[in-house]
């Protein structure tokens, strides 16, 4: 292999699911040089990870993307139950959350996955990125230096990190020898296919429980698309669900009062069974796992496509600081010890929601997840209540004195904030560091909070006394900007 033949960048990322593209979306906009790639000829055509959790959308209203998910998706239907060809009840799936100021999404919005990417994919290529489709991986190594890739087609590449983005049977994650720890959640198959069908309202998903030794069939409206997504449970553990479309309208035919022929077109289908597993490390070297390569959840929880979004959302910005800004290579070493605590309470809870020992709520919206035990959470004051904001937390949002909050996190920066307060704050630099003074807000209490990139809190102290020996730990010294 000649040396010139190779293409060389930053950050390598193979999988262009939703991890991958949002990994490429943030290292875009940080300037950072990025090679997405993808095995198969096109983004991922099905629904499959449908419900973006309020802290996803607040992830893409960073972005820039909110305003894309918002237009081509909807609210979750409130699910009524059939029996015999008759409507016997209502099922709710989800407790309801109200939004609040320090809090604006509330409650799941639900989007179809492909659409999901489509919206990111978009998003990437006005920020000059794209997707090298038919590259599968073949070969991964590395060196002190920076980690060489091969594929089946294209030349190799050579980048000073690499990120596996690709699924639950990674090809990376195999290369590199990291073993995937878990469980069978539920060892009967399942069945999910986006289908055309006639004869259901869509106003509400249509739930037809068990019933003679089958397992549960719902029919699920899409929102922003004709589809329905069928999900079904096949209760005998050896059967092998028929994806054909003779195979789903039998299906419905057999569980619900639809006739057969009320299917009239299957769109995408695939099968599986439940499991909950984790890598056993999120990074080997110069070489990270995110997403479903790092963790696979049960869909019930709706913790999947969230968490593995919140992945490429915490790498990113960390990637960033050490490629541009400077900042020491242990940066780095957060992302595991952040990332795979909470993986596993994800991976915990959509458990318990598939066994049905915990409701779908303000739980399962990802809000409360944060860092406060990470060597990245400086918290300087004292005597704080439990539930008091800390360092860790995630920052919230709110308006004061004519400013939202978001507005001014929204970008690839740190932010400075002083609440209530008129203390002397250093003087970093602008164009990484906003700063930015507001009245009281009960959110957050008195003091001077460093919003990370990522929207957490990452010091915190009732005056900046001590600041800016985390500042140049954790975003490099002033001048120390790499150029690309």
């Amino acid at each position: 292999m000649e040396f010139n033949t190779v293409k060389e960048t930053d950050v390598l990322i193979v999988g262009a699911g939703p991890t991958g593209l949002v990994l490429a979306c943030d290292l875009a906009r940080r300037g950072v040089r990025c090679l997405l790639v993808e095995r198969a000829g096109r983004l991922f055509p099905g629904s499959r990870g449908k419900g973006i959790q309020p802290r996803t959308m607040e992830v893409f209203d960073d972005l820039g993307v909110l305003d894309a998910i918002r237009a081509h998706g909807g609210s979750y239907q409130v699910g009524v139950i059939w029996q015999n060809g008759e409507r016997r009840g209502e099922h709710r799936m989800f407790d309801e959350v109200p939004p609040t100021e320090a809090a604006p999404y509330a409650g799941p919005w639900m989007v179809p996955q492909w659409r999901t990417q489509e919206i990111l994919h978009e998003r990437l290529r006005t920020l000059g990125g794209g997707v090298a489709f038919g590259r599968e991986l073949t070969g991964l190594t590395q060196d002190a230096e920076a980690v060489t890739a091969t594929f089946t087609t294209g030349a190799p590449v050579r980048a000073r990190y690499a990120v596996a983005a690709d699924g639950g049977r990674s090809t990376v994650r195999r290369l590199l020898g990291i073993g995937m720890t878990g469980e069978t959640v539920d060892p009967n198959p399942t069945l999910v296919a986006d289908v055309r069908v006639t004869g259901l309202d869509r106003e509400n998903l249509h739930v037809f429980p068990p019933a003679d030794g089958a397992g549960f069939l719902v029919l699920w409206p899409l929102a922003g698309v004709e589809d329905f997504q069928l999900v079904a449970n096949f209760e005998d553990g050896t059967a092998v669900p028929d994806l054909s479309l003779e195979g789903i309208r039998k299906l419905v035919a057999t569980r619900t009062h639809l006739p057969a022929d009320a299917v009239t077109e299957v769109r995408w289908a695939s099968d599986f069974r439940p499991r909950a597993a984790m890598a056993d490390r999120f990074r080997a070297g110069r070489v990270f796992l995110s997403g479903d390569a790092a963790h696979v959840h049960s869909p019930a929880g709706g913790q999947g496509l969230n968490t593995s979004v919140q992945d490429a959302y915490n790498l990113g910005w960390k990637l960033a600081a050490v490629l541009r800004e400077g900042a020491a290579e242990a940066l780095l070493d957060s992302y595991e010890e952040e990332r795979l605590p909470v993986a596993a309470e994800a991976l915990g809870l959509s458990t318990k929601v598939h066994r049905g020992q915990v409701r779908r709520g303000e739980a399962t919206g990802q809000l409360r997840l944060g860092y406060r035990g990470s060597s990245l959470a400086v918290e300087t004051r004292t005597g704080l209540p439990e539930d008091a904001l800390h360092a860790g937390d995630r920052a919230p949002d709110g308006r004061r004195g004519g400013l939202r909050l978001f507005d001014a996190f929204r970008g690839p920066h740190w932010t400075l904030l002083a609440v209530g307060t008129e203390a002397e704050l250093p003087a970093p630099a602008p164009e990484r560091v906003h700063v930015v003074r507001i009245p009281p807000y009960e959110a957050y209490g008195a003091g001077v909070f460093l919003v990370r990139p990522d929207g957490y809190v990452g010091w915190a102290g009732a005056t900046a006394d001590g600041l800016t020996g985390y500042t140049a730990r954790v975003i490099g010294a002033p001048g120390s900007r790499v150029s690309p």
